[in-house]
């Protein structure tokens, strides 16, 4: 099976080419699909140049102004041409490596979905208390209205066979992608996996971008997308 890979990136100079250079390794054919929302810090400089090396599986597009996450996957949705798909944030917290794994009950034909849990047992780096209990109060409010029983709908790794994530109208331009994927994928009546996934935890002050305002928002968008879409 072909992967598609895309990666929504921001401002991420210090851990972009280290992410692509971990994508590359996997095993197996796989696309990568880069879209940079307007970088400012150089992120933007170092993608003109993998750009330039003119590697085929590569595709690299450049937005004009700053859209936020969920419309880079938006951008990046249009070039897919793999069997199944991924999110890879750029910021080194989810690991490439585990792939295979999200893989293979997809392979298998046990699942249409895979999700990533990083809640479900497996070692991470231990995340402050207040980012851990937000996840999972979100995870269970979406559970409730959603009908599912997920650990981790907050997780960027979530691995979609193509023709189901090509079919998705992505709405939210900003961190709401993730409920609103969640709720559109259970509407559709996929067949969901979760597997458990390392997780290495990224302080504020070493640039993670979602805030407690995200949070608010995603519990309007949980609401807004199981109850009134």
């Amino acid at each position: 099976m072909k992967l598609s890979v895309i990666v929504p990136v921001y401002n991420e100079i210090s851990t972009i080419l280290t992410v692509v250079k971990e994508i590359e390794l996997v095993p197996g054919e796989k696309e990568l699909i880069i879209i940079d929302d307007y970088s400012t810090d150089g992120t933007r400089e170092k993608l003109e140049e993998l750009k330039a090396e003119g590697k085929e599986h590569r595709k690299i597009v450049f937005h004009e102004r700053n859209q936020g996450k969920g419309a880079a996957i938006r951008t990046g949705q249009k070039l897919v041409t793999g069997d199944v798909v991924i999110i890879q944030d750029a910021d080194l917290e989810y690991s490439p490596s585990e792939y295979p794994k999200l893989l293979a009950p997809i392979e298998d034909n046990k699942a249409d979905v895979v999700f990533g849990s990083r809640y479900s047992g497996n070692e991470i780096l231990v995340d402050t208390f207040w980012h851990y209990i937000g996840n999972k109060f979100l995870t269970t409010l979406s559970n409730i209205v959603s009908n599912l029983h997920l650990t981790d709908m907050e997780t960027c790794y979530k691995m979609i066979r193509a023709p189901i994530f090509k079919e998705l109208e992505i709405e939210c331009s900003c961190f709401g992608f993730e409920p609103e994927i969640t709720a559109k994928l259970a509407k559709m009546e996929c067949r969901i996996y979760e597997v458990p996934i390392s997780y290495q935890a990224r302080r504020f002050d070493e640039g993670k971008k979602i805030g407690w305002t995200d949070g608010v928002k995603a519990i309007y968008y949980i609401f807004k997308f199981n109850l009134f879409r």
